[in-house]
C-alpha cells in the first residue's frame, strides 16, 4: 500500500473512528481491500469485521454498498456511523415511503459514502438502475456465509449478487464472515465471480469463551443448569429452537424475578424490536430467542450464551455461541444436550428439503385453485395450503416448496395491504409441472448436505475431547491445541483413554452384541439398523418398560448388562461413539448400528482397544496396608505421612499452575494428575530418575522437571 494512502487510512481510522491502529487480522484485510484486490476476511464474532470496510469506504473515492441480510443490524450499524458525522443510509423493506426516497435522493445527489442493502432489493430494475448510475467503489458482502448452500443460513437471494457485481462494472469485493469450512470458502469465491481473491483468516479460536456440553434428561434438569448459570454469570442470551420452548423459559426466568425479555418470529415487528432494544441497551439482563435474534448484535458484555437445544450445524452452534464475550473477558457456552431434541432438527430438515412430489402436489393445487379464481391468484397462509395437501404435511415443506417454485419462475408472491398473507399467482397456468426449470439433483444435494451438518453436531454434542478444539478442526484450523479450560479439558487428562483390561472389555462386548442382534435383515444379509439408542439401552439393562417391545424381550443380550445404572450405561455408549465403534443413522428416529471397528471388536478381532471408562466401570483401588517392611505404623505416624503428601502434591500443583501460565498450555500439558502423585510417591530427587515416571519425556526434562524437582529436594532436605 503506498505511503500517502496508509497515511490517509491512519488519519480516519484516528479521527472517525477513535482508534490508534487496528486489530490483528482487521490489519492485514484493510490493506487487501485498499490494493484494490477482492477479499474474503475470515474473522471470529466480535473480531471487528464491520469495520474492515467501513474504513475503506471512507479512504476509497465513491460509494461502498453493504449487502446485509438483517435490517436490525442495518439500522444498528447507520444510526452508529451517523453518529460520528458520517453520511451512511439504508434501503430495507421496513423503510417508510418518505424515507425511501430521502435516501435515493442522497444516492442520486452523491452524498453518501456507505449505503446498506438488504439482497432482495437489487431483484427491483429502478432500484438497480439508479445504483448503476452511482461510483461504486468497494461492494462488501456481509455474512458472506448464506452465500453457500453449505453455509448453515443458505438465502437463495444471495446467489444472484455475482451478476450484481458485474452490473456495477465490477468493483472490487469484500465478503465477511465468521464461520466457514473450506467447502463454503469455495461457493462464496466462485458465487462473487472472485478473481485471485486474498483469503484471510484470522483464526476462529475463542480463548475468553469457556465450552460445556450438559447432558439432561429433561426440562427439569434443563432449567437447574439454566438457574446455575444465570445465577453464576448474570447476563446472556438462551436460544431455543422453538417459540413454545422461549415463552416457557422465558416464563420461568420471570417467575424467578430475572430481568429478561423474549424474541421470537411470532412476535410483531414492534415487540421484537422492542425485545431487542431492551436488551442490546442493557436495560434487561437477559434474552431468550430463537436463532433469529442476534445476527450483528453488539453487546459486548454478555457473559453466557446458553442453547436450551442442539442446534441445527456446527457453522450456526459456533456463531451463536460466539455472540459471547466480545469484550474479551471471560464467559460461558453451554450446550444443554438430549438427543430427543434432534427431533426438533429433524423436522426443520424436512421443512427445508421436502421432496419433490410435495412441491408438485404443492405446484398443481396452486394451478387448480388459480385456474377457479376470477382474479387468477389465489389468497392462502402457507398452513391452509399446507392443510389442503393433507394432514401430516409440514407447512414448513410447503414454504420451501413456494421458494422454489418462485426460483424456477413457475409462480408469483407478493404483499396484501394490511395482512401477513401473501397473495400467489401461477405464471404459465398450462405449463405442466416437469416442464419446469427445477434442478433436482441440486436439491439433493443440498439435502444431504443439510443432514450432514445434523451429524456433524451430534458428533460435537456426543464427543469427550476438547470442545473448541473439536471445533477448530471442523472449521479446518491447523495445529489446534485443547483449551484447557472447558468441561472436558477440565474434567479429564489426554491420557484418560487406556487399554481395557479383560473385565471392561467382556462389558464393551455385551454392549455391542446387543447392538447387533438389535439389527434388521437386509436381503444381501447384511445388517440395517431398526431401533434407536434408547431402546438398545434399555433391553441391555433389562428394563421393565411397556415401550420395549416382544422383539427386544425376546433377544439373548436382554438384560445381559443388568449390573450397569442407567448413568453407566449412557457414558458406556458415548464413549463407544467417541472412538467410532457405534453410529446414528439420519431420519426423525435416529437409529444404532455398529460401524466396520464396532463389528470386528464385537468379534473378538480387535483386542487392544484404548478408550475413556470413566462413568461406566469403576476401577477397585487396591487396598492400602498400614504395614511396611513388616513393622506396624501408628496411626499418627500413618497421619504425619499423609499431610506431608498432601502438602508436597500443593507444592508441585502450584508448580505446574506456575508453569501452564509462562508456557501457555493448560496444566495437564504440563503433567498429569497422576504423574504428580507418582513423584509424591517416589520423590525423585534427579531429573533421571523422574524419567521413569509415565507423562514425562524431552521436553518435561528441559522445561517441567527442574522445577518440580526443586521443590522435592526441599522436601526430602526438610524431612
Amino acid at each position: 500500500m503506498a505511503e500517502e494512502t496508509q497515511k490517509n487510512m491512519e488519519k480516519v481510522l484516528r479521527e472517525q473512528f477513535g482508534h490508534n491502529a487496528l486489530r490483528p487480522g482487521q490489519d492485514t484485510v484493510v490493506v487487501a481491500v485498499l490494493e484494490g484486490k477482492d477479499t474474503l476476511a475470515i474473522m471470529p464474532t466480535g473480531g471487528g469485521k464491520s469495520l474492515c470496510y467501513q474504513l475503506p469506504a471512507l479512504c476509497l473515492d465513491g460509494l461502498t454498498v453493504v449487502v446485509s441480510p438483517l435490517i436490525a443490524l442495518m439500522k444498528d450499524q447507520v444510526d452508529g456511523l451517523q453518529s460520528k458525522g458520517i453520511q451512511a443510509g439504508a434501503v430495507n423493506s421496513m423503510q417508510g415511503v418518505e424515507e425511501y426516497r430521502r435516501v435515493m435522493q442522497q444516492l442520486r445527489s452523491g452524498e453518501l459514502k456507505i449505503l446498506y442493502v438488504a439482497p432482495e432489493r437489487f431483484a427491483q430494475d429502478g432500484f438497480m438502475r439508479q445504483l448503476m448510475e452511482s461510483r461504486v467503489a468497494l461492494l462488501a458482502v456481509d455474512e458472506a456465509h448464506c452465500l453457500s448452500q453449505w453455509g448453515h443460513d443458505f438465502r437463495p437471494e444471495y446467489l444472484r449478487l455475482g451478476r450484481v457485481r458485474e452490473r456495477l462494472g465490477d468493483p472490487p469485493v469484500i465478503a465477511l464472515t465468521a464461520t466457514a469450512t473450506e467447502v463454503v470458502r469455495e461457493d462464496i469465491v466462485a458465487a462473487l465471480r472472485m478473481k485471485e481473491p486474498a483469503i484471510i483468516v484470522s483464526g476462529f479460536a475463542r480463548p475468553n469463551l469457556r465450552f460445556r456440553i450438559s447432558p439432561c434428561e429433561g426440562k427439569r434438569e434443563k432449567l437447574m443448569r439454566i438457574r446455575r448459570t444465570v445465577a453464576e454469570w448474570k447476563k446472556g442470551i438462551i436460544y431455543c429452537s422453538t417459540r413454545k420452548n422461549v415463552m416457557n423459559v422465558y416464563t420461568e426466568l420471570k417467575e424467578m424475578g430475572v430481568n429478561a425479555v423474549a424474541y421470537h418470529a411470532g412476535m410483531t415487528d414492534e415487540e421484537r424490536e422492542f425485545s431487542q432494544n431492551t436488551f442490546i441497551s442493557g436495560q434487561a439482563d437477559i434474552v431468550v430467542a430463537t436463532n433469529a435474534f442476534g445476527m450483528g448484535i453488539d453487546r459486548p458484555d454478555v457473559r453466557f450464551v446458553i442453547h436450551y437445544e442442539i442446534p441445527g450445524s456446527v457453522e450456526a452452534y459456533y456463531q451463536e455461541a460466539g455472540r459471547a464475550g466480545r469484550d474479551g473477558e471471560e464467559a460461558c457456552c453451554e450446550l444443554l444436550f438430549n438427543h430427543a431434541d434432534l427431533k426438533t432438527q429433524e423436522f426443520f430438515y424436512e421443512g427445508s428439503n421436502p421432496p419433490l412430489s410435495l412441491v408438485r402436489s404443492l405446484y398443481n393445487l396452486l394451478v387448480l385453485l388459480c385456474g377457479s379464481s376470477t382474479s387468477g391468484e389465489v389468497q392462502l397462509s402457507v398452513d391452509e395450503m399446507a392443510s389442503r395437501l393433507g394432514r401430516d404435511v409440514n407447512p414448513m415443506g410447503v414454504g420451501t416448496g413456494l421458494s422454489i417454485l418462485m426460483h424456477a419462475g413457475a409462480i408469483s408472491r407478493s404483499d396484501i395491504p394490511g395482512s401477513k398473507t401473501k397473495s400467489t399467482r401461477v405464471l404459465t397456468p398450462n405449463l405442466p409441472f416437469a416442464s419446469l426449470e427445477i434442478d433436482a439433483s441440486a436439491l439433493n444435494e443440498k439435502a444431504a448436505r443439510d443432514h450432514r451438518k445434523i451429524e456433524s453436531i451430534t458428533r460435537y454434542a456426543y464427543s469427550s475431547g476438547c470442545r473448541q478444539k473439536w471445533i477448530l478442526d471442523y472449521f479446518g484450523e491447523v495445529g489446534s491445541k485443547p483449551c484447557g479450560q472447558c468441561d472436558a479439558c477440565l474434567a479429564a487428562p489426554p491420557d484418560d483413554a487406556h487399554e481395557l483390561s479383560e473385565a471392561a472389555l467382556n462389558i464393551l462386548r455385551k454392549a455391542l452384541s446387543g447392538i447387533a442382534r438389535a439389527s434388521g435383515r437386509n436381503p444381501d444379509g447384511t445388517r440395517r439398523p431398526i431401533y434407536g439408542r434408547s431402546k438398545i439401552m434399555d433391553m441391555l439393562r433389562g428394563a421393565k418398560k411397556a415401550t420395549l417391545n416382544e422383539h427386544l424381550r425376546g433377544l439373548s443380550t436382554y438384560g445381559i448388562l443388568a449390573d450397569l445404572t442407567e448413568q453407566e450405561m449412557r457414558a458406556l455408549f458415548r464413549a463407544m461413539q467417541d472412538i467410532g465403534l457405534i453410529k446414528s443413522s439420519g431420519g426423525n428416529m435416529p437409529l444404532l448400528s455398529l460401524t466396520d471397528l464396532g463389528n470386528r471388536v464385537m468379534k473378538g478381532q480387535e483386542k487392544n482397544i484404548s478408550m475413556s471408562t470413566r462413568g461406566w466401570v469403576q476401577e477397585k483401588k487396591p487396598s492400602v496396608s498400614p504395614r511396611i517392611n513388616g513393622a506396624s505404623r501408628t496411626f499418627s505416624a500413618i497421619l504425619s505421612a499423609t499431610q506431608e503428601k498432601t502438602e508436597l502434591y500443593k507444592e508441585l500443583a502450584a508448580v505446574r499452575m506456575e508453569l501452564s501460565r509462562q508456557f501457555h498450555l493448560p496444566p495437564y500439558r504440563i503433567a498429569s494428575n497422576a504423574s504428580l502423585h507418582a513423584l509424591v510417591n517416589l520423590r525423585p530427587t534427579t531429573i533421571q530418575g523422574a524419567l521413569r515416571i509415565k507423562g514425562f519425556g524431552s521436553w518435561s526434562c528441559e522445561h517441567v522437571l527442574p522445577a518440580f524437582i526443586s521443590v522435592i529436594q526441599a522436601h526430602c532436605e526438610d524431612d
